[in-house]
Order: structure tokens, then sequence, then C-alpha cells
């Protein structure tokens, strides 16, 4: 636990020893960064006050994706992860897991939610950096493996990484023996144990305590598995079935798209699977503490519960009436045509408004109010405690963001 927990907030195992894991998943944030699109390497800051960073350091490009959560994520029926689904259990290749290092991912990983902890850090505008500016990306855009060996040894050198991995695994009797399988392992082990939730109001209710929720919030539960048909999708202890649906989202930022297609826009499932039926369907989201991670949506078009639950209600209406003013977005002069490229894309914005998986919801302004309160008795109340888990330091001496 210790040794992930240090591991989660040191930047030594960022390409430029600029950005953490908890950079853009802090637990001030709700365990994301309350950005619609991340600003990632080459940023200055936490969270909404996070700056672009100065210079040649400054930032290239928005994190084309809003920062998941990561509550529940270690639980056994946990499956599939990302907004896209691309790193899975599977049977793909020998390793267990379907991810984007294919065969080339070490064996060891205990479990998904460790082999989800190191792609963060060869992703090139979230951790690896840009191109020319370390030996990190530079090995990345050889195989995408080659530079987990470059982050192993930073870590080998580090005097208290060194003790503690030879504290914490049994099988390394040296520090040399430290793999990227290690550093994955006890980062998920941290994650898993610290952020699960299952202490709220709503869970109160279903071990029989009636008067957990409010009249208001009891009216959106019954809204929420009937009339509102939130439950045909967001099902489960965790409130999600793990699927993946079109929900016809406003389209701004970069998008995030196959290595050989060109044009600006995000495929969704598609670009993991290949399946055409699959073109702008993403993952369903789980709903625990959803009150404490906006923005809401693949890319955040939503900073609020309200504006995602009437896009869910009408999607042509929300879409047509959406500006960037619902999604946080800190501006950055030189990306504010990149912000509306796909927007203002009429092919591709034809393309995308035909897929769309749900049907538009006749509810009134009341019934949204109650929506809205039964999803805020899903926050737990450990979730809602002061977080006494930042460290003052980390064993590689670089500032750890508070």
């Amino acid at each position: 636990m210790e040794l992930g927990r240090l591991l989660f907030f040191d930047k030594v195992l960022s390409g430029n020893r600029n950005i953490s894991c908890a950079t853009c998943h802090h637990p001030r944030f709700g365990t994301s960064d309350g950005l619609s699109l991340g600003i990632g390497e080459g940023g200055h800051g936490v969270g909404i006050d996070r700056i672009p960073g100065t210079g040649q350091a400054r930032i290239k490009k928005r994190v084309p994706r809003n920062s998941l959560g990561l509550w529940n994520l270690g639980a056994v029926d946990q499956t599939i992860l990302m907004h896209d689904g691309r790193i899975s259990e599977a049977d793909t290749y020998e390793n267990g897991f379907n991810t984007p290092a294919e065969e080339w991912l070490p064996a060891g990983f205990n479990d998904l939610l460790a082999v989800q902890a190191i792609f963060p850090l060869i992703a090139q505008f979230e951790m690896a950096g840009n191109l020319n500016e370390n030996e990190v990306i530079g090995a990345v855009h050889d195989r995408v493996d080659y530079a987990w060996p470059i982050i192993e040894e930073r870590v080998r050198q580090i005097q208290g990484y060194r003790s503690l991995f030879v504290e914490s695994f049994a099988h390394i009797e040296h520090p040399s023996e430290i793999s990227i399988v290690d550093i994955g392992n006890a980062i998920g082990a941290f994650v898993n144990h610290q952020w699960r939730s299952y202490d709220s109001p709503f869970d109160d209710y279903v071990k029989g305590n009636r008067d957990a929720l409010t009249d208001k919030q009891m009216r959106g539960l019954a809204l929420f598995f009937g009339e509102g048909q939130c439950a045909n999708c967001h099902s489960g202890k965790w409130f999600t079935d793990n699927q993946f649906y079109a929900l016809g989202l406003p389209a701004f930022g970069p998008g995030r798209t196959r290595r050989y297609n060109d044009i600006a826009r995000d495929l969704g499932r598609m670009a993991e699977s290949d399946a055409l039926d699959d073109i702008y369907r993403f993952r369903t989201p789980p709903l625990r503490n959803v009150e404490l991670t906006s923005p809401y949506g693949h890319n955040g078009a939503f900073k609020t519960l309200e504006g995602i639950i009437r896009h869910h209600l009408n999607p042509h209406l929300s879409r047509s009436s959406w500006s960037i003013s619902q999604a946080v977005l800190p501006e950055i002069r030189e990306f504010k045509k990149v912000d509306l490229i796909i927007q203002n894309d009429r092919l591709e914005m034809e393309r995308y408004t035909q897929k769309l998986d749900i049907e538009p919801v006749n509810l009134g302004e009341d019934d949204i109010d109650a929506l809205t309160a039964f999803l805020r008795s899903l926050t737990g109340r450990s979730a809602l405690a002061p977080s006494m888990i930042i460290p003052d330091e980390v064993p590689s001496g670089l500032k750890v963001d508070k």
C-alpha cells in the first residue's frame, strides 16, 4: 500500500519528471481532475487551476478524453476499462489481457487495474512527453514497450524505492529485479484499496434503512429504475453494464482516432474493435460518487449532473442548444480552432449525428431535479471525508501535487 501510494504521487514515472498519476486523478477532484479535457504533459498546477505551461515545454495538445474517476476499479467484475475499452481481460494474447501493447505486455500482473496503471506512463500527452524531450518518449516511438525498462531503471536508482520494493515483494531479493510489472502491481494495489466506495445513503437504504433517502431521492430512485430508463445501462452494483453506446454528446476537442486515420474525430469503441457498428460508442461509466467527478461524458461535455441528465433525455435538443461554456475547458489561445474542429466538420457531424443508441424520454423539471438528487445519494461517506493520503514528500524528492 505505502509503496503504491508513493509511486502514484511521484513524478519520476513521467518522461520529463513533471507529472504524476495523481495530477490527473487527484483526491481533491474526486480522483479525476475537474476538467473536461485534461492539461497533461507540460502543464503546471492541479485541477481547474492547471495552466498549459510556458515556452518549449508548453502543452502541445489537450488530453483528448475526460479523466475517469478511480472508484471501485479493482472490483473483480470490472473486466474492461477506459472510455473505449482498450484495456480489458481477454485471451487475445497469451498474457491474459487485451491492451495497446498487444503481445509485448509482460506477464505477471495481478489484475486489470495493475495493467492499466502503466499505460499513462507511455502516453505522449499524458505522462511520456513530446518527441525529442526525453528518452522515454523516444523509446515509445520505437515500440510501445521499450520505454518501460527506462522507467524501471529510474526507480531502481532511488534508494527509498530500492528498499521498499525488496520489503514489499517476496520475489524481489535485489533492487535490480524491480520491473514495470512490480510498479504496476504496487500502484494497482494502492488504487484498489484506497478508492473503494459502497457506504452511501443508497447503500444504507438497500440494507434496510428506509429513512436513508429523502423523499426527493426516493422519487429519483423510482425514475432511475423505471420511467427514466437509466438502469437499462447503469445497472449492477457499480451502476454500469460495461457495454458501449453512442450518446451523441456534443463533439469538441482534438478527438482520439486510430493511428492511421488523420481526420480529427473520436471513433470511440471502433478505434479498438475495428467493428464499424462500434463507431462513436463509449463505455457506460460507473455512477458511484458521480457528483464528485464532474465534468461528465467521454469528453466532459457537461459540467453539471443536470446537464448530462438532460442530454440523455433528449440528445438532439441538448446538442443543438449546447455551447462550450457547458464544459470546463480553460481557454488556450492556440487551441481555439482545434477545440471546435470536429464540430465544424460538416461531413463528420453528419456521420456522427446519425449514430444514436438512446431514445428521447419525456420527463419534467421536477423529475430531472429528483434524478439529480438520487445520483447524489450514491456518494459514499468515506469519499467525502478529508483525504489524508497525499504524502508530504516522495522518494525521488520531486514536488508533490497538493
